[in-house]
């Protein structure tokens, strides 16, 4: 069984930059699609973005151009470089794997082993 742990989060001005990361144990996970996805308070979990076992990448319209997700199979780790931060970007990120065989990439239904997650707050 995989276990992730996400870092890096933090309080950051609006335009800033923060780089998380999501380090898994247990397993290596150089095989599998992984996921980013966050959430803020009141709100439903949202798709951030993933990296497929061949680094293809993916990313939701409200970040594409701005975040950059990863991989570092050496380390058993998945990156998340955000820049250009905006006060929307405030939420709780986790990370994940997406399931074996899963076919929508952007439902967080489609992943398992979540992280605890890392607090994000942007402020204007």
């Amino acid at each position: 069984q995989v276990q992730l742990v996400e870092s890096g989060g933090g309080l950051v001005l609006a335009g800033g930059s923060l780089r998380l990361s999501c380090t898994a144990s247990g397993r290596s996970i150089t095989g599998y699609a992984m996921g980013w996805f966050r959430q803020a308070p009141g709100k439903e979990r949202e798709f951030v973005a993933a990296i497929s076992w061949t680094t293809n990448t993916y990313y939701s319209d409200a970040v594409k151009g701005r975040f950059t997700i990863s991989r570092e199979n050496a380390k058993n780790t998945v990156y998340l470089q955000m820049t250009s931060l905006k006060p929307e970007d405030t939420a709780v990120y986790y990370c994940a794997v997406r399931k074996p065989g899963s076919t929508y990439r952007y439902s967080p239904e489609e992943y398992a082993n979540w992280g605890q997650g890392t607090q994000v707050t942007v402020s204007s």
